[in-house]
């Protein structure tokens, strides 16, 4: 690449105001594409920074003061440096959410979040703004990953855009009848549609993982003669319909300086109760909090590797990936490569936005517990390499104050998850140092409880509340009875979740600490529902359960009014064993299926491009839809 980690020059000179003492001009006063003001976009930046240090100063004091109550014992200290590390995460979460609620319900508040989006772009040029659809696979499933690129190319095909896009399968597999399957299902795909757009390259070696595999693409598409100027990566679990991507382009096309735009991506109808549950939390979760960020994130937006459509030119030039310094898992190439690639082209003097509204851009989610667990542990150990990458004084010149939030902000996201975990562990100790206390604040210990339950809640009750309040909204969902039941079903089961993954979470970061190995770190990921035998639960959740065990026991002796309380909490770490294996059950999954509880729009109301992965690779139709 012709740069790697140095800024664009035009990052360096016109969109910094007053730079060698030149006049401040218009352009100075504007992000790179013109859309907003950056003193309008500081201003929210601080209104948020307010906002957040306010809720963290009111949690932390009530927690001092009933430290303070309790003659400031070492359990009470302790859940208070808990509650301060845990809190700012939950603040930013529910500040986010309140935010997109409240422009969600007024006229226009999207397009304040989302400036490119009022007007919305004309129509582009057919001819011009070529993009290459990729998709990067190790050791998948290759009929499935072919059918899904497929069905985007023939929903694409039915547009008066179809020549504009090339498609890429990007092979990293190393098992060799896989890699077979995949260069055989992609010849029976080029036999039906014509090869003249389909693309299929394996790398002999997975060098750099995923991230090495787009950046190799990237140098392959730079040398050549295919003159995209676009790329659009996707994962093998992806899938994209014709509408968002020319929409998404539309943008591009209009705005020369967006260098990435993310797509909103949501969950694929599902039949495992696991996936069903969880893809409803997060679609709900999701939406106000990601309307809420772009408000105030603006040109320094989100990254998340896939579903997002990319200027190539810049990315090739100025997004490369260092290598780190060390052994792994720490040292070698960047696991977390999308954060990183987002401030190198906001660097570069590019924008980088979301498009905070649902379309047509999917995902699929983990089939079972298990699954879900492995590849947050995985994203903890690449979130985990910013810490190297902060020391950097190549990767940190230049950048926005903005981008270096980002990149401390993906580390806290894991290294303040322990926090869970002792704040559990020392309670029994706390509620001895509470009951020998002259006279415990009751009132205030139940007010902290209620509201750092708020901060938690808030991104799943706007976007619940959101829901209910639109017109025909709940309706998608099964109706308003259906889609309540199921918020309460995905509530409860995401204290059970989250209970599971920060014990997990604290233990990858304990190795971590004491330098142990973790195996590997790309294994293929199960796509399919599977059961998760009893006696694999219990060797994965074992340890899980003795823990939940051992404080609620201690509770019931030392404070049984408290363990009522936190239960909630524990709930998670007691039914461990019987949650990973019931939640991975086909049978529950099928009684879901026939309630349509947790039911997302997409099932009973499939859009083309979902149908079009079920009929199978085919010739696209004049004017098909």
């Amino acid at each position: 690449m012709s740069r790697r980690f140095g800024p664009s020059p035009e990052a360096v000179g016109p969109h910094r105001p007053g730079a060698a003492g030149a006049p401040v001009t218009l352009a100075d006063r504007l992000t790179p594409a013109g859309l907003q003001e950056l003193a309008v976009l500081h201003r929210r930046r601080l209104a948020m920074l307010a906002a957040n240090a306010v809720l963290l100063i009111l949690v932390a004091t009530a927690a001092l003061a009933l430290a303070a109550a309790a003659g400031f014992g070492p359990g009470h200290l302790a859940l208070a440096a808990c509650l301060v590390a845990l809190t700012p995460w939950n603040t930013i979460g529910f500040c986010n959410a309140l935010a997109g609620f409240v422009l969600a319900r007024r006229p226009g508040g999207i397009a304040r979040a989302a400036p490119f989006l009022d007007p919305p772009p004309a129509a582009p040029d057919p001819a011009s703004g070529r993009v290459a659809v990729v998709m990067t696979v190790r050791n998948e499933a290759a009929d499935r990953a072919v059918a899904r690129l497929a069905a985007i190319k023939a929903d694409l095909d039915a547009t008066p855009e179809a020549g504009l896009y090339d498609f890429h399968l990007l092979s990293d597999t190393s098992d060799e009848a896989i890699a077979a399957a995949e260069a055989e299902a992609v010849a029976r795909w080029r036999a039906v549609c014509g090869g003249a757009r389909i693309f299929y390259r394996r790398r002999p070696v997975n060098t750099g993982f995923k991230a090495g595999n787009i950046r190799d693409f990237c140098r392959e598409a730079a040398a050549s003669e295919a003159g995209y100027t676009y790329f659009l990566p996707l994962d093998a679990d992806s899938l994209m319909g014709a509408a968002t991507i020319v929409r998404m382009r539309a943008i591009l096309e209009a705005y020369p300086r967006i260098g990435i735009l993310q797509s909103l991506a949501v969950g694929l109808p599902a039949q495992s109760a696991f996936t069903r549950l969880f893809q409803f939390g997060m679609r709900h979760g999701m939406r106000c909090y990601t309307l809420g960020a772009a408000w105030w994130t603006g040109d320094c937006g989100p990254f998340w590797g896939h579903n997002a459509l990319i200027r190539l030119a810049p990315f090739h030039d100025y997004c490369d990936l260092p290598e780190l310094p060390g052994p792994p898992p720490l040292g070698g190439p960047i696991l977390s490569h999308d954060q990183v690639e987002a401030v190198l082209m906001r660097r570069a003097g590019y924008e980088v936005r979301v498009l905070p509204v649902e379309g047509e851009s999917y995902e699929e989610n983990p089939p079972a517990v298990t699954d879900f667990i492995a590849r947050d542990l995985r994203w903890c150990l690449g979130n985990m390499q910013y810490v190297k990458l902060l020391g950097r004084p190549d990767i940190l010149s230049g950048l926005l104050p903005m981008s270096r939030f980002q990149l401390a902000w993906a580390v806290l996201m894991f290294a303040a998850v322990p926090a869970q975990v002792i704040a559990l562990a020392v309670l029994p100790l706390a509620a001895l140092e509470a009951q020998a206390a002259a006279a415990y604040p009751a009132g205030l210990a139940m007010g902290l409880y209620a509201g750092v339950l708020l901060l938690l809640l808030a991104p799943k009750l706007a976007g619940i509340a959101d829901t209910l309040l639109t017109p025909g909204g709940a309706a998608g969902y099964g109706g308003t009875a259906r889609f309540l039941l199921s918020a309460v079903l995905e509530t409860a089961f995401s204290f059970l979740l989250g209970a599971l993954t920060a014990l997990a979470v604290s233990g990858r970061l304990a190795r971590l600490v004491l330098g142990r190995g973790i195996g590997g770190v790309w294994q293929a990921q199960a796509r399919d529902g599977h059961r998760v035998p009893a006696a694999a639960a219990l060797r994965a959740f074992g340890g899980a359960t003795a823990f939940g065990v051992a404080v609620a026991a201690a509770l019931a002796f030392l404070a049984p009014g408290l363990l009522g309380w936190a239960l909630p909490a524990l709930a998670g770490y007691l039914l461990a064993v019987p949650f990973a294996v019931l939640s991975a059950d086909p049978r529950l999954g099928a009684f879901m299926a026939r309630h349509r509880l947790c039911e997302v729009p997409e099932t009973r109301d499939p859009p083309a491009v979902l149908r079009r992965v079920a009929a199978g690779p085919r010739a696209a139709r004049p004017g098909e839809t």
